[in-house]
C-alpha cells in the first residue's frame, strides 16, 4: 500500500467499510475482533446488533457504567439499548437457526476462492473450539468475513483452497481485507471496491485465490 497503516488504523478502516454496507432494520451479529469494531460506524437506529451468549440490543458502556456480568461472546464487556431482550443460550441458537440473524460479520484466518472460510482452529497450536462461528454460517442470512489480507510472513490468506480446517460448506457474502473487498458471485470472488491506498497491481500480487474485476 502507498500509505501505511497501523493495526489499529487497518482495522478501524475495514469496520468502517462493512459499516457501508448495513441497511435496517435488520439483526446483526457481530464476532471477534474487527467485527466488534464495526458498531462504532453505525449510523442507522434500527440495526440491532446480537451476541449468540443471550442479548439483543447490545451497545457500547463505559467505562464507569460496566456490569461485570454483562458480556458479549467475546467476553468483553457491553452495555443494553432501551427495549433489549435477554435470553438463554438455547433460545438465541434457535434464533441463529431459524434464520432470524440477518448478518453475521465474522473474522477468518483463510477463505478460498469459492468463499468457504476457515475462522476457527489453526493445526499445531490449541483449539477453543469453533464457538457459534458453524451455526452463524449456516443460518444468517448473509455473511461478511473481515481479515487482513495477508498474513505475517506476507502470504496471502485468500487462497486457491482452505489448508486450515474449515467452518462450513457454506459460502461467504463478501470478504472484506485493508486492500479490497470482494463479494461471491456463483461460486467466484468478485473485486467490487479497492480500499484506500491499494492498488489492483498490489491485490492481485498478494492474492492467490482467482478473482474477477
Amino acid at each position: 500500500m502507498t500509505v501505511q497503516l497501523s493495526k489499529s488504523e487497518m482495522q478501524h478502516g475495514i469496520a468502517k467499510r462493512v459499516a457501508q454496507e448495513l441497511a435496517g432494520p435488520c439483526i446483526v451479529n457481530l464476532g471477534i475482533g474487527i467485527p466488534t469494531l464495526v458498531a462504532e460506524y453505525m449510523t442507522e437506529d434500527n440495526i440491532y446488533l446480537h451476541t449468540e451468549n443471550g442479548l439483543l440490543g447490545v451497545t457500547d458502556v463505559a467505562d464507569e457504567a460496566i456490569d461485570p456480568n454483562l458480556v458479549n461472546a467475546g467476553k468483553l464487556p457491553v452495555g443494553e439499548a432501551v427495549g433489549a431482550s435477554f435470553f438463554n443460550s438455547s433460545d438465541s441458537f434457535a434464533m441463529i437457526r431459524g434464520g432470524h440473524v440477518d448478518v453475521a460479520i465474522l473474522g477468518a484466518l483463510q477463505v478460498d476462492e469459492t468463499g468457504v472460510i476457515a475462522n476457527w482452529a489453526v493445526p499445531g497450536k490449541n483449539i477453543m473450539g469453533v464457538g457459534g462461528a458453524m451455526d452463524l454460517l449456516v443460518g444468517a442470512k448473509k455473511v461478511f468475513v473481515t481479515m487482513s489480507h495477508t498474513s505475517k510472513d506476507g502470504s496471502s490468506k485468500l487462497l486457491k483452497e482452505c489448508t486450515y480446517p474449515i467452518t462450513s460448506t457454506r459460502q461467504v457474502d463478501m470478504i472484506f481485507t485493508e486492500l479490497a473487498v470482494f463479494k461471491v458471485n456463483a461460486g467466484q470472488l468478485e473485486l467490487v471496491d479497492l480500499m484506500p491506498g491499494a492498488t489492483i497491481e498490489e491485490v492481485r500480487e498478494k492474492t492467490e485465490a482467482a478473482f474477477t474485476e
